[in-house]
């Protein structure tokens, strides 16, 4: 029975850790940062692709 116990306290702490860091991202709005830090490197990489322009 104990084990048990042990297993949901374990489950609720890694449940609880997660929402904590997903509010985090969220409040922080941290998605949004990183997709804009890494924006310029993603443009750089995209801007030499050669593309075939016909239609």
């Amino acid at each position: 029975m104990k084990a048990i116990w042990k297993i949901i306290l374990s489950l609720a702490a890694v449940v609880l850790a997660l929402f904590v860091v997903t509010f985090t991202v969220y409040f922080f709005n941290l998605d949004m940062k990183l997709t804009a830090a890494i924006e310029p490197f993603l443009l750089k990489h995209y801007d030499k692709i050669k593309r075939d322009s016909h239609l």
